[in-house]
Parts: C-alpha cells; sequence; structure tokens
C-alpha cells in the first residue's frame, strides 16, 4: 500500500522521483515527468480482458503506478527529441518523397502552352541580357511573374536537357516543398502529424501535377515553404533574424506575383510561433520586422522595374471571366477538399485539447486554447485564399494549379486532424489507412486528368516541320508550343507569329485590331500559314479565322490531325498559302 512521500515505481526499478503521495491518496507533481519512462510500465486495458503486466513488473506495481501518474499522455504528441523515432521519421519521409516522384513522373504530355511560353522567353530574355538583343516579346508587360528569374532559370535549365530537364527541375522543388513541409509541421507539432501531413499533401493532385510541369508555380510554391520553415525556425532567437527570411518571401514574390496572397499568413504563423514561445511583445516585433523588411524589398522592386502593368493585369485588376460560382466551388471541393476538410477537423480537435505536455496531475506547459485555434484558422483559412479570389472573378484559369498553394499551409494541420484519428499508440490505424487510400485515388486520377487536358502535339510538329520556312508569318493556336519546338531547328522565332488573342494589323484598311485585323490580314494572303485548334466549343475568333479563310480564296486545307485529350476530342488544321495567290 502507498503511503504519503513514498516515490512511485517507474521504468527499470528507478523510482518517478517527481511524484509523491500525499495524504488521502492524491499524487502531488515535485518536478519535471518524462512520460516515456512510464510507458513500459503500463498496461493497457484490452476489451474483454484484464489488464497484463509488463515484463519485469507485477500487476500491483503496474496498478499503483497508473493509479498515482494517471493514464500515460499520447506518445505520439510527444515533444521530447527520440533518436529512434526521429531515424524511423526521416526513413518514412524518404518513402513518401520516393511515392510522389514516381507519381509525378507517370504524367505524359507534349509541352503545354504556358511551360513553352516560358522556356522560349527565358531564352529571349537571355540574349537581351547578355547580348544585348531586344526584348522583342514584352513578357515582362504579360507575364504573371518576372520574365528574368523563372524564365531565365528554365531556359538554361532547357539548354542542357530539354523541357525534360526543366520538368524535373519542377520534380525537385516540389520534392523539397513536401521535405520543408514535414519540417516545419515537426517543429509546430511532432513527427505523426509531419508524416500524415507530408503525406497528404504529396499525392494530392495539385502536388503531383506541378512536379512535372515547367511554370512558375512549383518554384514559388518551395520558396513560401522554405519562408515559412525560416520564421518558425528563428522565431525563438534575436528578433532581426526574422529578416533573414524577408528576401526569400520577397523572391517568392518576385517569381509568382500571386504569392503575396500567402505574406499576411506568414506574418501570422511568425507572430502565433513567437508568442507561444516568448510573450506577445516579442511576437509582435518579430511581426514588424519581417512585414518591414519584405515592405521595403517589394517597394525597391516595383519602383525599379516596369512590372507594375503585368501585377495588375494579371493580379490585382485580373479580367473577369464567366464561369459559374457552382462549377468552381465543386473543382474546389474536388481538388483540394480532402486536405481542408482533415485541417478543419484537425483544427477543432487542437483547439479542444492540447496532448502536448499535458500530464495529468502535472503542470500545463502547452499553448492555451485560444493560441492553438488562432493557429487552426490562420493555417486552414490560407486553403480558401486563391479558391475564394478565382470565385469572385469567375476564372477557372489555372484553379487546379493555385489551389496547391493554400493547401501547403492547410497541411499542417491536416496532419494533425489525421493523428488525431488514429488515436493514441495508432488505436484507430483504419482511419489512416481509409484517408490514405482515398488520397492517393483522387490524386492520381486528378493529375492525370489535368495533365492530359490540353492537346498533345506530336503529331502536328512533323507536319509543321515539313511546312515552316525561316522568314514566314504564321497565324497559330496554339502558336506557343510551335514556337518553342521549331526554334530549336532554327525554322522560326517568336516575332513570326501571330496568336488568336490579339493582333495589330497595317494593310489597305489602314491600322486594324481584333476581328477586323484577322479578317483583314487574311484577306490580304498575309499570313504564310495558319494553326488551328479545332475543338467541339472554337471560340469566336478561330470560327472567324476558318470562315474567312474559306472564302478568301487564298489559304488551302493542308492537313487535318484528329487527337484526343482527357476531357474529349479535336483535330488540328493546318492551313497554307495558295502559291498562285497574289500577296497584298
Amino acid at each position: 500500500m502507498t503511503t504519503a512521500g513514498d516515490p512511485v515505481i517507474a521504468a527499470g526499478g528507478q523510482t518517478a522521483e517527481p511524484f509523491i503521495m500525499r495524504p488521502g491518496g492524491t499524487a502531488a507533481h515535485t518536478g519535471p515527468f518524462d512520460p516515456e519512462s512510464t510507458l513500459r510500465l503500463r498496461a493497457l486495458p484490452v476489451r474483454g480482458r484484464s489488464p497484463q503486466p509488463a515484463p519485469g513488473y507485477t500487476i500491483d506495481e503496474i496498478t499503483r503506478a497508473e493509479w498515482v501518474l494517471g493514464p500515460v499522455p499520447d506518445r505520439g504528441w510527444s515533444a521530447r527529441p527520440h533518436a529512434r523515432r526521429t531515424l524511423v521519421s526521416r526513413a518514412l519521409l524518404l518513402c513518401l518523397l520516393l511515392v510522389q516522384t514516381v507519381l509525378s513522373l507517370r504524367l505524359h504530355n507534349t509541352a503545354f502552352e504556358d511551360e513553352a511560353l516560358y522556356v522560349y522567353a527565358g531564352h529571349a530574355m537571355i540574349d537581351h541580357l547578355v547580348h544585348g538583343v531586344p526584348d522583342y516579346g514584352g513578357f515582362s508587360s504579360y507575364f504573371s511573374g518576372s520574365p528574368a528569374l523563372y524564365p531565365v532559370l528554365a531556359a538554361w535549365v532547357d539548354s542542357a536537357g530539354g523541357l525534360t530537364a526543366v520538368r524535373l527541375m519542377s520534380l525537385t522543388f516540389m520534392l523539397g516543398t513536401t521535405g520543408l513541409l514535414y519540417s516545419l509541421t515537426r517543429m509546430l507539432f511532432n513527427e505523426r502529424a509531419a508524416l500524415c501531413g507530408a503525406g497528404v499533401f504529396a499525392v494530392c493532385q495539385s502536388t503531383l501535377f506541378l512536379g512535372y510541369f515547367a511554370t512558375y508555380d512549383a518554384l514559388a510554391i518551395l520558396l513560401l515553404a522554405l519562408t515559412a520553415w525560416l520564421l518558425v525556425r528563428t522565431a525563438p532567437g534575436h528578433w532581426a533574424l526574422a529578416l533573414a527570411a524577408a528576401p526569400v518571401a520577397f523572391l517568392a514574390v518576385g517569381v509568382k506575383y500571386a504569392s503575396a496572397l500567402y505574406l499576411p499568413t506568414l506574418v501570422a504563423l511568425l507572430v502565433l510561433d513567437a508568442q507561444r514561445r516568448l510573450g506577445r511583445r516579442q511576437a509582435l516585433r518579430r511581426g514588424a520586422a519581417f512585414t518591414a523588411g519584405v515592405s521595403v524589398l517589394l517597394g525597391i522592386g516595383v519602383a525599379t522595374t516596369d512590372y507594375l502593368q503585368a501585377i495588375q493585369s494579371t493580379t490585382t485588376d485580373r479580367a473577369h471571366g464567366a464561369t459559374s460560382v457552382a462549377t468552381m466551388a465543386w473543382d474546389c471541393f474536388r481538388w483540394g477538399g480532402l486536405i481542408f476538410v482533415l485541417a478543419c477537423v484537425g483544427s477543432a480537435l487542437y483547439a479542444r485539447r492540447d496532448r502536448l505536455g499535458e500530464v495529468p496531475g502535472g503542470s500545463r506547459s502547452g499553448p492555451g486554447t485560444g493560441w492553438r485555434l488562432a493557429l487552426g484558422v490562420v493555417l486552414t483559412g490560407s486553403a480558401l485564399l486563391a479558391p475564394a479570389y478565382q470565385i469572385h472573378l469567375q476564372t477557372s484559369v489555372s484553379l487546379h494549379k493555385h489551389i496547391g498553394y493554400g493547401l501547403l499551409f492547410a497541411a499542417p494541420m491536416a496532419g494533425v486532424g489525421i493523428s488525431r484519428l488514429m488515436g493514441a499508440h495508432f488505436r484507430f490505424p483504419q482511419a489512416a489507412i481509409a484517408i490514405g487510400v482515398l488520397a492517393l485515388t483522387l490524386g492520381m486520377s486528378q493529375s492525370a486528368q489535368n495533365y492530359g487536358i490540353w492537346p498533345s502535339t506530336s503529331y502536328l510538329m512533323p507536319e509543321l516541320t515539313k511546312n515552316v520556312r525561316p522568314g514566314q508569318k504564321w497565324l497559330g493556336q496554339p502558336h506557343e508550343a510551335p514556337v518553342y519546338y521549331l526554334s530549336r531547328e532554327g525554322l522560326t522565332d517568336y516575332t513570326y507569329w501571330t496568336s488568336i488573342y490579339y493582333i495589330d494589323y497595317t494593310g489597305r484598311g489602314g491600322h486594324l485590331t481584333g476581328a477586323e485585323g484577322y479578317r483583314a490580314a487574311i484577306d490580304d494572303g498575309w499570313f504564310d500559314g495558319v494553326v488551328l485548334d479545332w475543338s467541339d466549343q472554337p471560340g469566336d475568333v478561330q470560327s472567324l479565322v476558318r470562315a474567312e479563310m474559306r472564302t478568301s480564296g487564298r489559304y488551302r486545307l493542308a492537313s487535318a490531325l484528329t487527337y484526343r485529350t482527357s476531357v474529349g476530342t479535336g483535330h488540328f488544321e493546318i492551313w497554307l498559302h495558295l502559291p498562285t495567290a497574289h500577296k497584298r
């Protein structure tokens, strides 16, 4: 029988000095408590059977320790470092990264118009910056990121290994993002939540898609993840260390202007993490330092470049579309709903109870309910930023990519949700298995569908190679992929191609744009050739161009190449100027 002042039996026959018995049979906490040391003592009740003693201990010793100490906290929530647990978690992380790599590399298609345009623009920018060639593309006026950053990097990699190498660079960026997400979640919570969060993020459709897609987005997401990691990592240090993350955040905004949407999230994350460790005053000082650093860099960047027009046209004053709200809401739910729902569950359960450092009968060292709720709202709510903005604009362009920015921040809370659903000591592993199978199935099917949504030009390019000659003027939809592939063979460049989205033509009718410009250019036989992407729902300009070529008598249909995408069928049409038709 335990009496007042008796020590509690601990692991290995040692006494748990921090706990003594008060008169009346209550436990008093007298010092630090290591839950790891009592884990081997505890005999968990098995449904329908009595508790069984751990090896080397009697049932009387275990019962006495359970009665004094109460239930042992969930080991998976322990914030104390443990070498074996760290080793196992890192091995599992490598397995997750391998799965992510395989699932991204299974995606196959020819260059998308944005991929081709950015890589080609990078080559043009290199010629402009290094060799003094005029910037004839005007890319800085309409790109959604600085043409001197990602496009130049992509062009340099393209020179070494082609489009495949550029896509592999994106894969490297997304793998780095998953690794940083794991480390960030581990610092905020623990290894188990980190693995769960990294797992659902690694297989979601936006991660797999961007992992083999050569655009700004993979690099921008990596830089946002690196900024968040730096802020949390340096939060306990000197307040000036927050300035170290400011250039990374500035670079993220430069790579993709829409990344600025997540700057408030980064500031809030820094303030909350520093407040938990150092108090409100020190937290606000660090948040102010980071905000000031980013603001100064952004101000300098806007003042010293001509990117303001592009920022307005692609981000702040983006044109409204006509996609219905219901359609976009459904797409958002399909592509990010699982992680968002898990993050909501994790936020609610985390706000309800924090098991980090919580020991029955002992002192409470974890953060308060208000802090936990604020963290959950900030991280989970960030997943709604990009969808809400695009729903407001009613434009679904690139929504399947942009949704991944917010999922990066919601994933840590999703990891908490999965960890809580599994319960202590993996009591309900079937919950994690079901979630993992669902996430994997959705990610694989959705990424494959989105990657196959644009038509392959594998049959189009050989036909164009036979017909395009240096110096010829072409009208094309698509034109970015032909320009990218044909310019590598020296057959054409960007200046010889006109898009169906804009024309500036001077002919017999004077200076013309829009529909009249296309009509006049075709009637004058100004183009040497025309490429049209003819699907079930052709655009107004495509219909106008096709009808005008049929009636003008100056062009003939040379080829019609059918294709199939993940959403339907269509065909490319190649129209060539008749040799006997006189050009005006």
